[in-house]
């Protein structure tokens, strides 16, 4: 990954510029692209590990790690963002696998569940995750539950 920078922040060691540009590349992705109204500030964001990659001072992707028992009773990923202009460059792999790196540092045995949007099944499943659950809808779009079992 030439000219990338990886990123991981606790949320009080996030400075403000950081957090507004990671809550403008969220809201301009899963909010205006998407076309789906949804409170992406859920209180969550205060007790994660913010993951990011950053190219020329910018962040082009982002995802949050949750801790077991803050969203699913397992580690999560979630909120797996890449900007626009950044696609097509594996910052979406990079930034996954990076999350499963830095959980799998914490804790070996434990399994990620992901709430994914169905059209990146294929996406997650590459990666090492299995469909879980039915399709269901969370904010009005289909999703699976997913999990990734670690194998030490």
């Amino acid at each position: 990954m030439d000219n990338y920078t990886i990123c991981i922040r606790k949320f009080q060691h996030l400075d403000v510029k950081v957090l507004y540009e990671i809550l403008q590349l969220r809201s301009e992705i899963f909010v205006v692209e998407q076309n789906c109204i949804y409170n992406d500030l859920d209180g969550l964001d205060l007790d994660a590990d913010h993951l990011f990659i950053k190219t020329s001072g910018k962040i082009a992707a982002y995802a949050r790690i949750l801790k077991p028992g803050t969203r699913f009773p397992v580690y999560s990923i979630g909120r797996v963002v890449v900007k626009k202009e950044e696609r097509g460059k594996s910052l979406g792999k990079q930034i996954v696998q990076n999350a499963i790196q830095l959980i799998q540092q914490k804790d070996k045995t434990t399994e990620i569940k992901i709430s994914a949007q169905q059209y990146l099944r294929r996406f997650y499943e590459d990666l090492g995750f299995e469909v879980v659950t039915e399709m269901y809808l969370e904010d009005g779009i289909p999703h699976y539950g997913m999990l990734y079992l670690n194998r030490v």
